[in-house]
This record gives C-alpha cells, sequence and structure tokens, in this order.
C-alpha cells in the first residue's frame, strides 16, 4: 500500500486530504509543519508528500528541497494559492512532481496523486536498465547517486540476484571515473590458486606456466572502478594480501619487485551475512571495516511489492519483442500467482521464469501453467508414496543426485556459491558435478 504523508497547517484541510486519499485506498499522516514533516521522512518510508506551499517556519519550498536532498525520487505535490504560484512554477523546477492550486476538486488531487505514483524511475547501465517503482529501491538509489561521487570504497549485500553487480555499474556510471574501465572480478567462480594472479598479475617465470607478464585486475581497473563480486568466497590468505592493496593503493605482481600505484575505486558484493561471516573466523575483521565505508543493502523481490506486477511486464514485453511473439498481457490469475510466490530467487528468477513463459505461451496473454512455478509451501513437501510405502517413480542415488543438484540451483537462480552452500559441498565439488552431467 503506497503512504503518503500529507503536510498544512491547516488542520481542517489536512483532515480533508486525509479522508479524501485514505478512500481510495492509501495510507495517510499528516502534519502541520514542515520540520516534522522532514523528521518524519527521514524516519519513515513514504511513497509520496503533498505539502501545502505557505506555513510558518519551514515552507514547502524547504520541505521539498530536504525530501529531494535524501530521495530525489519520491513525488512531491505542492499545493498553493494564487499569490504563490511563481513559487510553485519554481518548485517544479526544483523537482516537485506538480503543484494544485486552491481551491481545488477532490476529482482533480486523486488524479494527480494517482499520476505521481505511477512515474517509475528508470536507469540505463551498459545497456541493461535497472527499473523500479518502489519507494525503497528508489531511497537505495538515491544515496548511490551521492555516494558515486566521492570515491568511497562500496559494500553492496544483499540476496542471489537482487541486482548487485547492475548497481555497481551504476555507481561507476554515475562517477567521475565513468570515463575509466569497468572490472568485474567474480570471487566464486575463480580457482582459489588462480585468484591470486587474476587479481594482481604475474611476472614471466613467476611460477610454473607463467610463460608471460601478464597485468592483473586492479592494474586494468585503474583510473576506474574494480568490482568484487561475491568476496565473502575469498580465501583468507588472499583478504591479508588484498587488505595491503586497499590500504597502500599499490599492487605487486606475483615475482615482482616493484610496486605499481593504483588510481582506483573499489565496490564489493557479498549474498552473505559478511558479520557474521567476521564472527565466525571465516572474514578479517580488519578487512570488512576497510570495505564497509559505505555500505547499501539491495532488499530481496518479495520486499518490493510495487515493483513485482511492474518487473514482470517489463520483461513480459522484453522477450515477446526479442522472440518476435505477440504475448500482450498477463491475467489475473497469473499475476495472483506472482504475487503469491516467494521469489528466492529475486528478479534474476522472475526473468527467467517470464521469458520461459513467454516461450510457452501460444496465444496473447501469459496464464498460470505458463509460470511453472513452486510455491515456498510446496518444495518441501515429501515424495508422493505407494500403498507399500515407497516412494513413486523410484530412480536410482545417482539420478536423486542429479535432481536435487538442478532443483536447488533452479531454486536459487543458478547461483552456484549459494546452491553449495545449501547442498554442504564445496563450489569445485559442485562445478565438477555438472561437468559430470554435460
Amino acid at each position: 500500500m503506497n503512504s503518503i504523508l500529507v503536510v498544512d497547517d491547516e488542520l481542517a484541510m489536512g483532515i480533508a486530504l486525509k479522508e479524501a486519499l485514505c478512500r481510495k485506498g492509501y495510507s495517510v499522516e499528516v502534519t502541520d509543519n514542515g520540520e516534522d514533516a522532514i523528521r518524519r521522512f527521514e524516519a519513515g518510508r513514504y511513497s509520496m508528500v503533498i505539502s501545502d506551499m505557505k506555513m510558518p517556519g519551514a515552507d514547502g519550498l524547504e520541505v521539498l528541497r530536504e525530501i529531494k536532498r535524501s530521495s530525489p525520487f519520491t513525488p512531491v505535490l505542492l499545493i498553493t494559492a494564487f499569490g504563490t504560484v511563481e513559487k510553485a512554477v519554481e518548485a517544479i523546477k526544483e523537482g516537485a512532481v506538480d503543484f494544485l492550486l486552491k481551491p481545488f476538486s477532490l476529482e482533480s488531487l486523486e488524479a494527480t496523486v494517482e499520476r505521481a505514483l505511477q512515474h517509475e524511475h528508470s536507469f540505463d547501465v551498459d545497456g541493461k536498465v535497472m527499473l523500479t517503482k518502489s519507494p525503497v529501491m528508489s531511497r537505495i538509489v538515491s544515496m548511490a547517486m551521492t555516494v558515486a561521487g566521492s570515491d568511497a570504497t562500496v559494500l553492496l549485500s544483499g540476496e542471489s540476484g537482487t541486482g548487485k553487480e547492475l548497481m555497481a555499474r551504476f555507481i561507476h556510471s554515475q562517477s567521475p571515473r565513468r570515463e575509466g574501465p569497468f572490472v568485474a572480478v567474480n570471487c566464486a567462480s575463480i580457482p582459489e590458486g588462480l585468484l591470486e594472479s587474476e587479481l594482481f598479475g604475474h611476472e614471466k617465470g613467476a611460477f610454473t606456466g607463467a610463460l608471460n607478464q601478464r597485468q592483473g585486475k586492479f592494474e586494468q581497473a585503474n583510473s576506474g572502478t574494480i568490482l568484487l563480486d561475491e568476496i565473502s568466497e575469498m580465501d583468507l590468505k588472499l583478504q591479508a594480501k588484498l587488505l595491503r592493496v586497499i590500504q597502500e593503493r599499490e599492487v605487486e605482481r606475483l615475482g615482482g619487485k616493484v610496486p605499481i600505484p593504483l588510481d582506483i575505486r573499489i565496490i564489493a558484493t557479498t549474498n552473505r551475512d559478511i558479520q557474521e561471516e567476521v564472527r565466525k573466523g571465516r572474514f578479517r575483521e580488519d578487512l570488512f571495516y576497510r570495505l564497509n565505508i559505505f555500505p547499501l543493502c539491495l532488499p530481496p523481490l518479495r520486499e518490493r511489492a510495487e515493483d513485482l506486477e511492474y518487473l514482470a511486464g517489463h520483461f513480459m514485453k522484453k522477450f515477446s519483442s526479442k522472440y518476435s511473439k505477440h504475448v500482450e498481457g498477463i491475467s489475473e490469475g497469473a499475476l495472483a500467482y506472482i504475487r503469491d510466490y516467494g521469489w528466492p530467487g529475486n528478479i534474476r528468477e522472475l526473468e527467467n521464469t517470464m521469458e520461459r513463459a513467454v516461450l510457452l505461451c501460444q496465444g496473447v496473454e501469459i496464464d498460470v501453467e505458463h509460470l511453472r512455478l513452486t510455491k515456498p509451501e510446496e518444495q518441501n513437501e515429501p515424495q508422493a508414496a505407494s500403498s507399500e510405502g515407497t516412494p513413486l517413480n523410484p530412480m536410482t542415488i545417482s539420478e536423486m543426485e542429479k535432481r536435487l543438484i538442478y532443483k536447488t540451483l533452479d531454486d536459487v537462480g543458478w547461483n552456484r556459491t549459494r546452491a553449495a552452500k545449501i547442498l554442504g559441498i564445496s563450489v569445485r565439488t559442485l562445478r565438477n558435478k555438472l561437468k559430470e552431467y554435460g
């Protein structure tokens, strides 16, 4: 439900606005002064703010400026009398979504609010679009834009599939380093024995097989941004070397003797509770503090209710165009199913599901049968058994293992690190199993 903060020093006007908007299904809070409105906004989560223009103390313009400073994408609607129309026009230039001239009808208020809340935020990042209608996500984007202007190290956390790498690329694209390189390193997918050389480079003859000098990812990212993806998977010994690179802002190739200075921005991501990893001795505390200068936690899709249908529709259009299909909508039943599902694989899982649904759909509308989702309460149900008590569809242990691995990978959006943790095996073992399955 969209939550609206109303600011008006006339009590009767505030109450009237609240009653009108509550009838339309909005959650509404009212305050009679700008200072309190700013405090409430900073402490709470509001989809929109409606403020009178002329008030004692902090007026509508000040409320607008403070809200836009902390959350540029929250719509602010101003109410004004004829004498302050010029100021209202000035407010539009400063980011107000619209203004209503007193006296106004409830119908015009409702229509203006509905238009403002339907406003979407989209950001093109290297050809990929980051979309949101969620106030929570919009605030995180605002924070990302704030930190982008500095060189502060950013630690992005969140479940697999929430868009951490896309957010890292967005920060780079909004930074003064945007013309420099963006180099991403997946710390979970590179074998431990190769990761050090991959990050820091090596000199010719540094080890068996080092036939030529090679630049590492840190050198490649010089003057730009390096993304250390899934940094919590890094070996403790390598963490110590990484800490020195971050502290000294210089890197030394394997087998090298001369340190190479770095002018670089560092962004790291993790899908684990990294503070818990520190407590368990699996992640260096000093490295955590070096990385945690500006933490941003991306919410899971299940906490972004405003985005579920919106993103599903976006992916439907994207894949309908890609595969030259004529899918034009999603049935009410399918939308209800999308809302009810937990989305453990988050945006990546939703995108994969909608791609499959578009391919399966033979008509113009996606239905429940095209989604083929397993609800969370069904995921742990025991296999049906015969009257003799033995499972139906008997299979070998090898086949059961294979099915379990594939199901776990599907559940986590094919994040191998997370799947390996759930299965209780190493990433290397999982990789070998997948090679075995071809």
